[in-house]
């Protein structure tokens, strides 16, 4: 579910708005199942500023995917 969900985002984003690579590749990697690089490229985007970037980073957060699950952490992002 979790997934269906971030690509759906993903598809709605990268066809309305630019997007910053760091998404792009973060998606790409979290479908692989590559939660270590989907959160250094998410994390990236965040840090400036990327909403949809922040969304994903927070949703591994609560899920616990590549990260520990953080209900702080992910309500930060």
């Amino acid at each position: 579910m979790l997934r269906a969900a971030l690509l759906s985002l993903a598809l709605v984003f990268a066809l309305a708005l630019p997007a910053f690579a760091g998404i792009e590749k973060g998606l790409v990697a979290y479908e692989r199942g590559d939660y270590e690089t989907a959160r250094g490229e998410f994390l990236k985007a965040a840090e400036q500023g990327d909403a949809k970037a922040q969304h994903a980073l927070g949703l591994m957060y609560v899920k616990g995917e590549g990260v520990r699950r953080d209900s702080i952490e992910a309500y930060k992002w």
